[in-house]
């Protein structure tokens, strides 16, 4: 899904250790839309595009897990979702209670908003 912007946008890619400091400008139609600045290699301006355009973060959280050891399980999406689902997506997480035991890799949600995205979890428990 791409918008229509004509923002300047200063990012930092975050693919190597080089860190580089970009700017986009311009409408995100396509990549030939767009003027990249302050990249060093060819993975900046992919880099860039992809976030100028449509954001995603792999999402990070705890579930509720019974009778184990610890109260909270760690779990992770399966893939990175758009950063505007990232609230109601932790709604979501927030509804899960699980009981012991579950294994790392367990399928907690399937489909996560109909994204095509699982919720894993990312440990063993129980």
């Amino acid at each position: 899904m791409t918008r229509t912007k004509t923002a300047e946008k200063e990012l930092i890619c975050i693919l190597c250790p080089l860190g580089c400091k970009m700017i986009v400008s311009g409408v995100a139609n396509s990549p030939e839309d767009l003027t990249f600045s302050g990249q060093q290699c060819k993975k900046g301006r992919e880099y860039a595009y992809e976030e100028y355009t449509n954001p995603t973060r792999t999402l990070t959280s705890t579930v509720v897990i019974n009778n184990a050891p610890l109260a909270r399980l760690p779990v992770k999406t399966s893939k990175p979702l758009p950063k505007k689902l990232i609230y109601t997506a932790m709604e979501e997480i927030n509804k899960v209670e699980l009981t012991a035991p579950v294994k790392i890799g367990t399928v907690v949600i399937e489909n996560l908003l109909n994204t095509g995205i699982d919720v894993v979890s990312t440990r063993s428990l129980g």
